[in-house]
């Protein structure tokens, strides 16, 4: 059973920084994708960044050059720079099979239960 356990939430002021992590256990499948997506107060989710199997990132166009994806056998981390008030959401990491044979990842169906962000102007 796949498991993914953020920490590393808070609060704080706009130009700041905080790093979010998350545990990930139980994914027994040869490669995964991980990601971090948001969703602001009273807006539907977004993605913020991913890294698949192969170290591949994407990041949103808002927090290009900001924000920083990582991950390692079973943990992964954002570190999140120059923070603004529109970056205030519940950030949640989930993960995805990784597929192989056309080398990108499958929908994202796993996931954590979330950590708050708010960064105050």
């Amino acid at each position: 059973q796949v498991q993914l356990v953020e920490s590393g939430g808070g609060s704080v002021q706009a130009g700041g920084s905080l790093r979010l992590s998350c545990a990930v256990s139980g994914y027994t499948a040869s490669g995964y994708c991980v990601g971090w997506f948001r969703q602001p107060p009273g807006k539907e989710r977004e993605r913020v960044a991913t890294v698949d199997s192969i170290s591949r990132t994407t990041y949103a166009d808002s927090v290009k050059g900001r924000f920083t994806i990582s991950k390692d056998t079973a943990n992964m981390t954002l570190q999140m720079n120059s923070l603004k008030p529109e970056d205030t959401a519940m950030y949640y990491c989930a993960a995805a099979a990784w597929r192989a044979r056309s080398w990108d990842c499958d929908a994202y169906s796993y996931w954590g239960q979330g950590t708050q962000v708010t960064v105050s102007s």
